[in-house]
């Protein structure tokens, strides 16, 4: 009799401890679950912040290449370059980094689609308009919706392979290379529309003075 309540005793004492136990991991895990969650916020707010430094460093580089620049003085042009110029050295100041955690395959991928979009880039200036097109061709590869063009199927298979961050800085980086290629077809036309107009101007002048 003595030695049965021993014995519960003993048990009881081990049933006390494994509750205490299995609250204490409750508890640890629910901190954890919630740190979890903190942790993903950081790393939105981080890669919110370095979307922003991006769009403030395009904007300003649109201002200065802007063709309402390109029509005001000399001194005007130059104060206001002086400040755009401040303004990009302040925004560069601000360094946020956020990493990215990918497997061998997935940095392959990211190798892959990089080196393409290079390649599309180095032939700028050669010719504008296939580039164009074929930039198109990859934002397209990158696009949920249905494509209104031409769709790159190998670089799509290419960009499915890469981490879901990288995938979205990828479509990031050609809708920003394709808004510069608009831009710079809107300076062109102005710049033309400027010299026909121009032109059109001269030549009654011409024609006045052999009249």
């Amino acid at each position: 009799m003595a030695q049965a309540r021993i014995n519960a005793k003993a048990n009881e004492g081990r049933f006390c401890r494994s509750s205490s136990m299995a609250d204490r991991s409750s508890r640890l895990l629910e901190s954890l679950d919630q740190l979890e969650l903190r942790v993903e916020a950081l790393r939105e707010a981080a890669t919110a912040v370095e979307q922003e430094k991006e769009v403030l460093l395009e904007m300003i580089h649109s201002i200065q290449n802007s063709q309402d620049m390109r029509q005001i003085s000399d001194g005007e042009r130059e104060e206001l370059n002086l400040t755009a110029n401040r303004l990009m050295g302040r925004t560069l100041t601000v360094e946020v980094s956020v990493e990215t955690i990918r497997n061998p395959q997935q940095q392959e991928s990211l190798k892959h689609a990089t080196r393409i979009i290079d390649e599309v880039v180095t032939k700028f200036l050669d010719d504008l308009g296939n580039a164009k097109s074929h930039l198109m061709s990859l934002y397209s590869a990158c696009s949920s919706e249905v494509p209104p063009g031409p769709v790159d199927q190998k670089f799509q298979s290419i960009v499915i392979g890469c981490a879901l961050e990288d995938q979205k800085k990828i479509k990031r980086r050609l809708e920003t290379l394709l808004r510069n290629i608009e831009n710079s077809d809107k300076a062109i036309k102005l710049l033309e529309h400027s010299k026909g107009a121009s032109s059109k101007t001269l030549q009654p002048s011409a024609e006045n003075r052999f009249n």
